[in-house]
C-alpha cells in the first residue's frame, strides 16, 4: 500500500439493509419464524454431531413476548461476536465455505441454512431480538446474553451458569404492532406446521393459555402400513389436505443418491401446458418452497410434487431453488420416474391410463413426440379429431390405410365433410403436436400411409359432371372464372356430397401466404419490393368447386345475363369463404357486401318485382 492510500471498512446501514430483505429479499414477513426453527434445527445437527445422544427439541411460546429455544450446540461469547455481530458471517462455513469450528465438516451438508442473514429477519417483526445462548462444544464457557437493537446497537453481557443450566439458545422478539398479525398464536401454530411440518426433530408450541401443539409428523411415504392399500389411501389423504384435491394416481419419488423422496400426485382436471404446477419442496424437513416449477421437465405440468431432499441448493432467500447440475440431474431423473409409470400404466391399469389420456391426453402427446419407447406406447390409445369423428388412430387405421393430414384447423373444417362422403380420412393436424405425432404412425403400424392434404387429393376424389352438363354450364363458369380469378382461385364443376353444400374452397396457408407477399410487392417499392420479390415461390392456385348437384349451383349456371352471373359468382365464393372458417382479409369482406348488394338490386328491378305498397303481379 502506498503511503497516499488508508484502508477503510464498508460501513452497513442496518435499518436499509432490513428494509431490502423484507421487501425483496423475502416474499413476506411471514419467513422470521422459518428463518428461527432453521437455526434451531442447525444448532442441534451441530451438536449431536458432537454427542449422537444429545436431545433435539425445539419450543416456541406466543405471547406478548415471543420465544423459540432449542437444545442445540449453542454459542460462546467469543462466537456470538463473530457470528450474530457480523452480517453474512454464518456459523456452518467459513470464508472458503468450510464448516467453522468445532471439527464439524464432515457434518456441513446436513446444516440448511449457509448464508448468515436468517436471524436479520427477525428484524422485519421486531425491533429487538435477544439472544440468550449457552455452548455445549465448551462446557466451562459462560452463557452469554447479545441483544441486538434494529439500528444497528447490539450489547453482550455474561450471565451466570445457575440462570442457564443446560447448552442451547433461546431467541426473544418483541413484536412489533405494525406486524402483530405475524407473531398471534393462531399465525405461529401456522406457521410452524407450514414450515416445520417434516422436521426431524420435536417441535412444540406452546400459547399463552399453555396449550401445547406438536408439529412433526412423519409423511406418509416415510411412514409404515398395514398394506399397499393402506399406503395408497395414506397418501391420497395427505394429497386432499396438503392440495385440497383427490388426485387420479399417486406416483412415489425416490432418489437415494439425490438424498429425495416424496410425492407426484397425478391432477385430476385439465391444464394448459404454460401453466405450470408450482412443487412443494423441503429441504432437510424444512419447506424451502411450495412453488417450484423448475423441479421438473416442463412437459410434466400434468403433476404436483411434494418432496423432502438433501442435495439441492437453495438461493439466498431459501425461497427457490438455485439451478445448478444437481437441480438439472435430479429433474432429469424426476421426468424418467413420471414417464416409467405412464408406460407401465398400459400394462398394469388400462383403465387407469385410459382416464389419464382423457384428461392429459395435450401432456402426453408433448412427451410423446420425443420419447419414441412412449410414442410406441401411447399413440393407439391416443384421441385425435377425424373426417370418422373423435377416434384414436388404431381404429381409425383400420378402415383407412392412406391417412390424410390437414395443417390446420381450418382446413379440416372446410374439407371434413367433402372427404367424408368421399371415403377419405382426414385427420386434423392442425392441434398442437397432432400433426407431428401422425405422420410418426408408420414407425408402429408399419404398411400405414401418412401425407398431407393437397387440396388437389380433394378434387381427384370428387365426381365428374357430365360432358353435356359441363357444356350447358360453360358461358356461367367463363364467367365465374374470369371473376374470381382476380382471387388467384380457379372454379370448377364437380358432383359431390353433401347435396347441401353449394361450394367448396380448396385453399392451403401457404398459397394465402404467398398471395399476401405478392400483394405486398406489388404495392412496395425499392427495397422492400425486391426483398418481398425474392421471397416468391410456386404455389397451388385456391380452387372454388361448385357443387353440380346442389339446386342452388344447378340454377345458377343456367344465368345468361352477364352482371347477374358476375354477382352470382361472387356471392357463391362468399359463401365458401365462410364455410371455410377462417378470419377474412377486408378485399374478401368488401366482395360479399357486394354480392349481397347485387343480388338485392338485382331482385328489387326485376321486371315482375312488386312495387312497394302495391299488390303482387300476377302472371299469365
Amino acid at each position: 500500500m502506498s503511503p497516499s492510500e488508508s484502508a477503510h471498512t464498508f460501513q452497513v446501514d442496518l435499518r436499509g439493509l432490513v428494509d431490502l430483505l423484507s421487501h425483496h429479499l423475502y416474499s413476506s414477513p411471514r419467513v422470521y419464524l422459518r428463518e428461527l426453527l432453521q437455526n434451531a434445527v442447525d444448532a442441534i445437527t451441530a451438536r449431536q454431531a458432537l454427542d449422537p445422544g444429545a436431545p433435539g427439541a425445539i419450543t416456541v411460546r406466543t405471547g406478548d413476548v415471543l420465544t423459540v429455544t432449542d437444545t442445540g450446540v449453542g454459542l460462546a461469547e467469543a462466537d456470538v461476536h463473530r457470528f450474530l455481530a457480523t452480517i453474512g458471517r454464518s456459523s456452518k462455513r467459513t470464508a472458503d465455505g468450510a464448516l467453522d469450528g468445532a471439527g464439524l465438516d464432515a457434518t456441513r451438508g446436513e446444516f440448511i441454512g449457509q448464508f448468515g442473514i436468517g436471524l436479520l429477519a427477525c428484524f422485519v417483526v421486531a425491533d429487538e431480538i435477544t439472544v440468550v445462548s449457552r455452548s455445549a462444544a465448551d462446557p466451562a464457557a459462560p452463557a452469554v446474553e447479545w441483544r441486538g437493537h434494529s439500528d444497528g446497537r447490539y450489547t453482550i453481557r455474561t450471565l451466570s451458569a445457575s440462570e442457564v443450566p443446560e447448552p442451547g439458545t433461546t431467541v426473544r422478539l418483541v413484536p412489533r404492532a405494525d406486524n402483530a398479525e405475524w407473531t398471534s398464536p393462531e399465525e405461529v401454530v401456522r406457521l410452524a406446521r407450514h414450515y416445520g411440518g417434516l422436521l426431524r426433530h420435536e417441535v412444540t408450541v406452546v400459547d399463552a393459555r399453555g396449550e401445547e401443539h406438536r408439529i412433526d409428523e412423519a409423511p406418509p411415504w416415510e411412514r409404515s402400513h398395514r398394506s399397499p392399500l393402506a399406503r395408497r389411501e395414506a397418501l391420497t389423504a395427505y394429497c386432499r389436505d396438503l392440495f385440497d384435491f383427490t388426485p387420479l394416481d399417486s406416483i412415489e419419488l425416490d432418489l437415494p443418491a439425490a438424498g429425495l423422496r416424496g410425492v407426484a400426485y397425478v391432477l385430476p382436471t385439465a391444464v394448459s401446458p404454460a401453466q405450470r404446477a408450482g412443487h412443494r419442496v423441503h429441504l432437510k424437513g424444512m419447506l424451502l418452497t411450495d412453488k417450484a416449477p423448475e423441479l421438473l421437465p416442463e412437459w410434466a405440468f400434468f403433476v404436483r410434487c411434494v418432496v423432502d431432499t438433501t442435495s439441492l441448493r437453495p438461493t439466498a432467500s431459501r425461497e427457490s431453488l438455485y439451478e445448478d447440475g444437481t437441480l438439472s440431474a435430479v429433474r432429469d431423473a424426476l421426468g424418467d420416474r413420471i414417464r416409467d409409470w405412464l408406460t407401465g400404466l398400459a400394462a398394469s391399469d388400462p383403465a387407469l391410463l385410459h382416464r389419464f389420456i382423457d384428461t392429459h391426453h395435450l401432456a402426453v402427446k408433448a412427451l410423446a413426440r420425443y420419447d419414441d419407447e412412449l410414442l410406441r406406447v401411447v399413440l393407439p390409445w391416443l384421441p385425435f379429431e377425424t373426417t370418422d369423428g373423435n377416434v384414436t388412430l388404431e381404429e381409425f387405421v383400420r378402415t383407412h390405410p392412406t391417412v390424410l393430414v390437414t395443417r390446420s384447423v381450418e382446413e379440416f373444417r372446410q374439407v371434413a365433410p367433402i372427404a367424408a362422403a368421399a371415403g377419405l380420412g382426414v385427420v386434423n393436424g392442425g392441434y398442437t403436436y397432432d400433426r407431428d405425432l401422425v405422420h410418426r404412425l408408420p414407425e408402429i403400424r408399419p404398411g400405414t400411409s401418412v401425407t398431407d392434404l393437397d387440396p388437389a387429393t380433394v378434387t381427384a376424389h370428387l365426381d365428374a359432371v357430365d360432358p353435356t352438363a359441363e357444356l350447358r354450364a360453360a358461358g356461367f363458369l367463363a364467367v365465374a372464372r374470369e371473376t374470381i380469378g382476380v382471387h388467384d382461385c380457379d372454379v370448377v364443376l364437380r358432383d359431390f356430397q353433401p347435396v347441401t353444400a353449394p361450394a367448396l374452397l380448396l385453399d392451403n396457408r401457404e398459397a394465402r401466404h404467398e398471395r399476401t407477399r405478392a400483394g405486398l410487392a406489388a404495392d412496395s417499392d425499392g427495397l422492400w419490393a425486391d426483398i418481398l420479390g425474392s421471397l416468391r415461390h410456386e404455389t397451388p392456385r385456391a380452387q372454388l368447386v361448385l357443387n353440380h348437384l346442389n339446386p342452388l349451383v344447378r340454377q345458377a349456371i343456367t344465368i345468361t345475363e352477364r352482371g347477374l352471373a358476375v354477382t352470382t359468382a361472387e356471392a357463391l365464393y362468399g359463401q365458401a369463404l365462410l364455410l371455410s372458417r377462417r378470419p377474412l382479409r377486408a378485399s374478401e369482406s368488401a366482395l360479399l357486401n357486394r354480392a349481397f348488394i347485387g343480388l338485392l338490386t338485382h331482385a328489387m328491378h326485376r321486371p315482375d318485382a312488386a312495387a312497394p305498397g302495391s299488390e303482387p303481379r300476377k302472371k299469365l
